[in-house]
Formats: structure tokens, sequence, C-alpha cells
């Protein structure tokens, strides 16, 4: 046996800020209540509360920004720096690898979102389904918000999932997957209205199977949503590539 040594209120606050920055429930970028109000909400003295976030950020999970305020590092869990993204945008080989990366990531955040996902999840899978069906009812054009609309929805799902290696990862490739989103749409809304209806009705049904706790159905759903776009894609690659063809032959018989 030995001595049990009593918690220090400082290592309690530790524990809870860093549950709550693991959970996702404080994202990265997220600026913390004041210590007046981290004090009062803990029960605790402004002290006790400013040496955990002072712990926190000598270890890297909190920073000091000018002006005053303490945030979650922007920088926790990177998984892809900045550099490495146009590379990766700028290879086709590497947009089939992430829609690859995808299938199995998303299919497996929408099989346990179906199983546990809470009333607060439902609510905000709602609101995100809502925000892309918007999109769809406008116009084609508009390709950035509705990218935006489409990753969010996507997140939603990974939330809702309540497994935190799945979350974090969605959330460290959420720029990367937002252009992906964006490039695959952009290349899909060229091709005719059927292929965006069919997208509008892909998400209608996996947002409905995940709603009715439909496990298995929203995990087939996810994944036969990324081969469609996989397919839709490679398909609108050759056509483009036939229509160079075509250019080049006509300017060499010119």
């Amino acid at each position: 046996m030995k001595p049990i040594t009593p918690k220090r209120l400082a290592d309690t606050i530790v524990e809870q800020l860093e549950t709550l920055i693991l959970e996702g429930t404080l994202a990265a970028g997220q600026r913390l209540p004041p210590e007046r109000a981290l004090a009062e909400q803990f029960g605790v003295s402004r002290p006790s509360v400013r040496e955990a976030v002072q712990r926190l950020a000598a270890r890297g999970l909190l920073t000091s920004r000018q002006g005053g305020g303490h945030y979650v590092s922007e920088q926790l869990g990177t998984s892809f720096s900045d550099p490495l993204i146009p590379l990766i945008e700028s290879r086709p080989d590497a947009h089939r690898d992430l829609l690859e990366f995808r299938k199995t990531l998303e299919a497996d955040c929408a099989y346990y979102a179906a199983q546990r996902a809470t009333e607060v999840d439902r609510q905000r899978l709602t609101s995100a389904w809502q925000a892309l069906d918007a999109c769809y009812a406008g116009s084609p054009e508009h390709v950035e918000a509705e990218g935006a609309a489409d990753a969010a929805f996507h997140m939603a799902i990974a939330e809702a999932s309540h497994n935190l290696i799945l979350l974090h990862t969605m959330r460290n490739l959420f720029s990367l997957l937002r252009r992906n989103i964006v490039t695959n749409i952009g290349g899909m809304n060229a091709r005719p209205a059927p292929t965006r209806e069919h997208l509008a009705r892909q998400h209608e049904a996996l947002y409905r199977a995940i709603l009715d706790g439909q496990a298995e159905q929203a995990r087939a759903l996810a994944g036969e949503h990324i081969s469609y776009v996989q397919q839709a894609i490679s398909e609108q690659t050759e056509t483009e590539h036939r229509k160079q063809r075509a250019l080049r032959r006509e300017r060499a018989g010119g």
C-alpha cells in the first residue's frame, strides 16, 4: 500500500479541460472563457485556474494571443501542413487516394453515428442537412458555399459518431476535405442536372438512415455515395481528356 496523495485543484481542472479538448467540445482555435468565468464554473479560485491554464499552455494544448485570452492550439493534431495541401490538390492520383480514404472513414462515422447519436447530435445533423439541402435548391454556380455545407454535413456525422479518433481525424482533414469536396462539386456540376439531384437524394438517404438508427444501412449509403462521386469524377476527367485530344487534333490538322 502507498500513501494516498490528495489531488490539487489545478490537477482536476487540467483533467477536465483535457477531456473537453479530447472530446471536441473545445475545438482547435476556440477561445476559453475568461479566468473569472472558469473559476465560477469549476467552483474554485482564480489562481487554481491560472495554474491549470499555464500547465496546458506549457504542453502546447493552449496558446495565448495578443490582446488577452487563451485559445485551444490551432495546430492540435494537425495531420497535413499547409504546404502539403496545395501539392495534394494538384495531383489527380492524390484526389483518388483521398476519396478512397473518405470512403473508409466516413462509412465508419455513419455507422457509429446511427448507433450513438444523441438528441443534440440529431439536431445538429438536421441543421447541417437543411443548410446543404438549401444549397441544392439554389444555383449550382455557388460551388464554395455548397462545398462548405457538404463538408459541414459530414463533420456533423463524425461528431455524432462519438468516436474520438474518427472525430479528430475528420477535423484535422477538414480543410483538405472541404477543398476536395469543392473540387469534386465543380467537376460534377459540369455534368447534367440529374447528377446533382442524385447527390441530393444520396445525402438525404444517409441523413434519414442515421436518424432512424439504421447503422448498417448508413454505412452502406456512405460508401455508395463516395463510390458514386469517384465514378462521376472519373467520367468527367475522361470527358475532359477526350475534349483536349480532339482540340489537339484540330490544331494539328489546321
